[in-house]
């Protein structure tokens, strides 16, 4: 179930760690690395999104896009290019850069990482995550071709190639195409699922565009799953001081069953909740009860799909 909090000093650092999901590292602009709870392990993050711009604007998003816009194109040792623009070359260099110090160890030696429990110490991932929504970017087909790459270069096989997703563009040609490139090097398609109804939708995860439905996004997640077995991650909460209901959980399960019903394959739920800063001072993170109680409930709906809560 649920994992306990902190109790020894290698939980605390542990804590620390996965707290702290910092999208700048050094002077790189595209390329940062975290310890992530979902993952178990070191994440090297690919940022696609700089100037922040996403169709989503979460309530719980945990980026300062206000501080991070102001911030954007400053002049000085860290390079950030205006209005999300990708320099492919430079994120290559820092992907190169960062693969090589994992590879080498050397990440460990790092004053952010010496911490890290044996445990986590392995490279898990690169993820295509970061301050918006990846499959926006132009550059997202040149950039997960980088990531294989880079991946190959340094023998580095084992980690998978992870797309954190709001399933909104899963379904335009050019990410079509990408996700099969993932599907041929051990790829996986984490796509986001916060809601059971349109009205939930809306108040939490708060679509920029009126042409944004949850049906749509069930529509994607559906298209993409009838090809590769997809990650279904879903974010509970408490919003101004009440978890999510029971009646919404149960609409969402109905969201899932509907999906496995039309051939979509899950190859696991991810139940977590908050852990840093949010956007909205009013979302704040279930207790480890609250999550629980709603794991259970799903369980019970469906015992036969793996799930997997993150406190």
């Amino acid at each position: 179930m649920v994992r306990t909090p902190p109790s020894s000093s290698g939980d605390d650092a542990l804590h620390r760690l996965v707290s702290d999901h910092s999208r700048q590292w050094k002077t790189f602009t595209f390329v940062y690395p975290v310890i992530s709870r979902r993952s178990a392990g070191l994440s090297v993050g690919i940022n696609l999104n700089i100037d922040t711009a996403c169709n989503f604007d979460c309530v719980y998003c945990q980026v300062d896009r206000p501080r991070k816009l102001d911030s954007a194109g400053l002049a000085g040792a860290i390079h950030r290019p205006r209005g999300g623009d990708v320099d492919l070359d430079q994120l290559t260099a820092e992907l190169d850069q960062m693969l090589s110090i994992v590879a080498d160890g050397l990440i460990w030696r790092d004053a952010q990482f010496r911490d890290t429990p044996p445990s986590h110490r392995r490279l898990n991932d690169i993820a295509f995550s970061g301050d918006g929504e990846p499959t926006a970017c132009p550059q997202f087909p040149a950039a997960v071709q980088t990531a294989i790459d880079l991946r190959l270069k340094y023998g580095l096989s084992d980690a998978k190639i992870v797309l954190i997703t709001n399933a909104t563009l899963l379904d335009r040609p050019p990410v079509e195409q990408t996700l099969r490139l993932l599907d041929a090097n051990r790829g996986e398609v984490w796509a986001k699922l916060d809601a059971g109804t349109e009205t939930y939708f809306r108040k939490i995860d708060r679509p920029r565009s009126a042409s944004i439905t949850l049906e749509g996004i069930c529509d994607n997640i559906a298209l993409a799953g009838r090809t590769r077995p997809l990650v279904i991650q879903s974010l509970f909460m408490r919003w101004a001081g009440e978890p999510t209901p029971f009646e919404e959980l149960d609409a969402y399960i109905e969201r899932v069953i509907d999906l496995m019903s039309r051939g979509c394959r899950i190859a696991r739920v991810q139940f977590y909740t908050i852990v840093r800063r949010t956007a909205e001072p009013l979302a704040e993170p279930l207790n480890d009860a609250q999550l629980n109680a709603l794991a259970e409930r799903f369980r019970h709906r469906l015992p036969d799909v793996e799930l997997a809560v993150y406190a």
